[in-house]
């Protein structure tokens, strides 16, 4: 909690301005964080801009930390050039009618960029149907048949078992594979249930590009402007 309230008391003095650079430079570094504290209290309203600028911190440092993990995509599921200067990851659940909802602005940042690879990570959390639905996608990208099922199934209405059936049919999946897979499928699930705690995230669809975090249905514009910070920053 010490080290919490320390961090966001610097962040707080970054935007706070330039009377807190007089105040966080004095010799007394308890006095300093005193004086830092008083005024927070006084402007609580910095209080939400401090939080979100110490979650992004810890976000891109986390990112930068498991890149290789984040951005590699299991088996077929990506979209793009895979290789691509600049990644975009999502992690959607099929149940997430904002991940159904981005699919247009998905396919015009595909449409419009090709430098641009998008990997697609399962995160069900929102339905026992959401996990079994990843499976059989996780399964499809094994088979280098993602794009097929993901489309299939996006474009089958709601899913169900019988929806996960015909998406896997419609898109050629040898579900005879599954059992066995299960474990190695499973761990992909769990591995990226982990991310997602490490990178804060708060629900689907969640995006990273570069060593930013976005959240939300986002329209295209914004993805495409984030792309572009990373492009710029590599």
């Amino acid at each position: 909690m010490r080290i919490l309230t320390l961090a966001l008391v610097a962040v707080a003095g970054g935007l706070i301005g330039g009377g807190a650079v007089h105040v966080l430079g004095a010799r007394d570094g308890v006095a300093s964080g005193e004086a830092v504290r008083t005024y927070l209290l006084a402007h609580p309203e910095v209080l939400p801009e401090a939080m979100a600028k110490l979650q992004a911190q810890e976000s891109g440092k986390s990112v930068a930390a498991n890149r290789a993990a984040i951005t590699t995509p299991f088996g077929s599921a990506y979209a793009g050039n895979p290789r691509g200067d600049v990644t975009l990851v999502e992690y959607y659940d099929y149940n997430c009618g904002y991940c159904r909802a981005s699919l247009p602005a998905i396919r015009q940042l595909v449409a419009n960029d090709p430098k641009l690879r998008v990997v697609f990570r399962e995160l069900p959390i929102l339905a026992p149907t959401s996990r079994d639905a990843a499976r059989m996608s996780l399964l499809a990208a094994a088979q280098g048949k993602f794009a097929a099922f993901h489309d299939a199934l996006y474009g089958g209405g709601r899913v169900t078992p019988d929806s996960i059936a015909a998406a896997a049919a419609k898109a050629g999946v040898d579900t005879r594979q599954l059992a066995a897979l299960t474990p190695k499928l499973d761990a992909e699930i769990a591995g990226n249930l982990e991310m997602a705690g490490r990178l804060g995230f708060t629900g689907t669809p969640s995006w990273v590009v570069g060593d930013q975090v976005l959240s939300g249905a986002l329209p295209p514009e914004e993805l495409a402007k984030a792309i572009a910070a990373a492009r710029k920053a590599a």
